[in-house]
């Protein structure tokens, strides 16, 4: 039997000091606490139950000076069980620490997981022990040789993201050793890490490692939550991306992050602090429901039987209350101090501003975040919207935060796909959004820029689906998006058509070239940048198999795809006219002789008028930026100078003769890239044909690239 001393209320969750662990639990109206410590991850019996005689500020605690690191433990709070007015102890319950630092894999699921008897209304409290059926926490030592890991620092208008699931993009991988496809030391091995700076990307946008669980209808159905938006362990990095069963995930994890900042990749995590896998009332108690559920979330004032779900998923998470706004910013802290992460998207980020009755993006948590001395300086990103009323935010975040940009998605698919009247938007979108973003001191990089994302048709199934083909999930096709603004140009799915094959590839290529060529922070979907396909699945959120993983079996196709995006991102690096800062302003440069930063040109050269604006049959647009409106400088000021640019888009179903505009001193217009034939050339007469669903991108200088 373990010695057990008073211990100490901070920090919160299990804590080795080198020759003991600290044990601490926030419960506001629990009537008693019980570790329960386990020999093994399947045990059903506790081999030791050690009541806590200590409580500090509603903190309960307790210091084994006889426990080590790889001790497996959960907790049993006791209680009422009163659901109507919020409270839903269960001491039969074995519960998972809100701080464990990792947690020993899934659970399997059965009736005693409920805090209810199952089959009944949920006021009547189940007696069931379920200890063998929870994953139990593990103590861990948070020892690693960091070395002298940095993070790269990217600067904000120089990031280019490539979102990615950590099992999908290695798991099937050829010359990825076969003990390490699929885990996070497979996304740093280096095939991995070599393609990805060879493409030219500075972060990847990691969907869900946090510790998740599988909801139990897709259990039943065959199926997993292989995206992981189900968290039950804010501190834990899954272990399922570990090495083997037994694997250390948090060392694995930091190993990867050093790994890719010696490669000059950034990791930015997709978290999910909006709501926790014990769903609605009707869910398991596992966690935050057993140890203090009116603290950790939000109820409905009239019942509080039941949970306000803003974030469609069952619950939201309480940021109002002191100790569980501190959850998440420990956890916040946790990954950037420890981990050594480099930023953070916040899925359904719209739930985190919610106060009462309203959404407060300049609000509490949002204040938190920014006055604090790690996070402030992290990259932030929000998903801008939740389920909720008034959900959708975009444009409203604080300085300091970027967000998803669905209007940038939803125009540029649109453009391309020839709907009418899309020009005067397409303007805005390729200029940064400043009609969403450009309000107080916030800047183009407060816009990222997708074409694609995890959440919907990848860039192939884009141009080759017009409808969402998701009868694999089991639930009859009717999840997922509906309207996508997708076009299949001809035939629905795979097809032998050369034809419609080689118009599928140029508007893969016209996507990406405009992505890249926009102001703002630019997000590559991973995979699309070699031709992946979900086969028209929109919403493969449980698709743990082929339909979801990287096919690295690339054919020509995709390796000429690739080669293209390469060069994309390596002209948006190397022309600071490209990746501004400030937004355009419209007006003359300062001291360039009444030049302008941007001029709209029409097709016979001449600037937009508002007739050309209006006209909704309109599908062509030139975006002209002057060498001089650059606004990055070096580490002492100077300015960078790039060169003039002239982009243009034809999303149209014929061809156009573009009369270049003048530029000012010697040099000439050479061709950078064009979406309707390869290569590069300089361009002799006074304009050249745009042809029909293209984009070409010229630069005016002497020198060619």
């Amino acid at each position: 039997m373990m010695r057990v001393w008073p211990g100490r209320p901070a920090p919160l969750g299990a804590t080795w000091d080198g020759e003991g662990v600290n044990f601490a639990l926030f419960s506001e109206h629990a009537e008693a606490v019980e570790l329960a410590l386990f020999d093994r991850r399947s045990d059903a019996t506790p081999s030791q139950r050690i009541p806590f005689r200590e409580q500090t500020d509603n903190v309960w605690h307790a210091y084994l000076p006889d426990a080590r690191p790889g001790q497996l433990y959960g907790y049993r709070v006791f209680g009422p069980y009163r659901p109507a007015e919020g409270y839903r102890f269960n001491s039969n319950k074995l519960l998972v620490d809100p701080y464990a630092k990792a947690i020993g894999g899934g659970i399997r699921w059965g009736d005693a997981l409920f805090g209810y008897v199952v089959g009944h209304d949920d006021v009547t409290p189940d007696e069931q022990d379920s200890a063998g059926a929870v994953p139990k926490c593990v103590v861990v030592d948070s020892a690693f040789t960091w070395g002298n890991d940095r993070p790269p620092g990217t600067a904000w208008n120089r990031t280019v993201i490539y979102e990615c699931h950590v099992k999908a993009i290695s798991v099937t991988h050829p010359d990825v050793p076969d003990e390490l496809r699929g885990t996070y030391l497979g996304l740093a091995s280096d095939p991995v890490v070599d393609h990805l700076v060879t493409l030219g990307v500075t972060a990847v946008e990691l969907m869900p490692v946090h510790h998740m669980l599988d909801e139990r209808i897709l259990i039943e159905r065959g199926l997993t939550n292989f995206w992981g938006y189900n968290t039950i362990g804010y501190f834990a990095p899954d272990p399922r991306y570990a090495t083997s069963v037994m694997g250390d995930q948090v060392a694995e994890f930091k190993s990867m992050v050093k790994t890719l900042h010696r490669a000059g990749l950034e990791v930015i995590l997709d978290v999910v602090y909006n709501h926790t896998a014990e769903g609605n009332h009707l869910g398991p108690t596992i966690c935050m429901r057993g140890i203090d559920n009116t603290s950790y979330y939000r109820l409905v004032p009239e019942d509080r039987r039941h949970y306000i779900d803003d974030s469609g998923c069952g619950n939201s998470v309480n940021l109002a209350h002191p100790r569980t706004l501190q959850l998440v910013m420990d956890s916040l802290r946790y990954w950037v101090t420890e981990m050594h992460v480099d930023g953070f998207r916040f899925d359904l980020a719209t739930t985190l501003a919610r106060e009462g009755n309203e959404v407060k993006t300049l609000g509490t948590f949002f204040e938190a975040v920014m006055q604090d001395p790690v996070l402030s300086r992290v990259k932030l990103i929000a998903e801008p919207w939740d389920v909720g009323p008034h959900g959708y935010q975009l444009g409203h975040f604080p300085p300091g935060w970027a967000e998803w940009n669905d209007k940038y998605r939803d125009n540029i698919r649109r453009f391309w796909r020839a709907d009418p009247g899309q020009v005067s938007e397409l303007a805005y979108r390729l200029s940064g959004s400043s009609d969403i973003f450009s309000h107080g001191t916030r800047r183009t990089y407060a816009s990222i820029n997708f074409i694609t994302a995890h959440d919907g048709f990848t860039l192939t199934d884009l141009v080759s689906y017009e409808e969402k083909h998701n009868e694999p999930n089991g639930e009859d096709n009717r999840d997922g998006r509906e309207e996508n603004f997708s076009r299949n140009w001809g035939i629905e799915g795979t097809t032998e058509s050369a034809r419609i094959r080689s118009m599928r590839e140029r508007m893969k290529r016209n996507l990406l070239a405009t992505l890249m060529f926009s102001q703002g922070v630019p997000m590559l979907l991973g995979g699309d940048e070699i031709g992946r396909s979900q086969h028209g699945n929109n919403n493969a959120y449980c698709q743990d198999n082929e339909i979801s993983w990287t096919n690295w079996n690339v054919d020509q196709d995709g390796r000429d795809l690739y080669d293209f995006t390469r060069r994309l991102i390596h002209i948006l690096q190397s022309n600071p006219v490209l990746r501004r800062r400030a937004f355009f302003t419209g007006g003359p440069i300062p001291g360039a002789g009444g030049v302008k930063d941007v001029t709209w040109i029409r097709p016979d050269g001449t600037e937009m008028t508002d007739d050309d604006w209006n006209d909704a049959k309109n599908h062509i647009l030139g975006m002209l930026i002057d060498s001089r409106a650059t606004d990055e400088v070096d580490s002492r000021g100077r300015p960078l100078f790039g060169d003039t640019v002239l982009l243009l888009l034809n999303g149209g179903a014929r061809s156009r003769y573009f009369t270049l505009p003048k530029a000012e001193g010697p040099g000439v217009w050479h061709e950078e890239i064009n979406t309707g034939r390869a290569g590069a050339r300089v361009v002799k007469g006074p304009g050249l044909n745009l042809v029909a669903h293209s984009l070409i991108l010229l630069r005016f200088g002497e020198a060619t690239v």
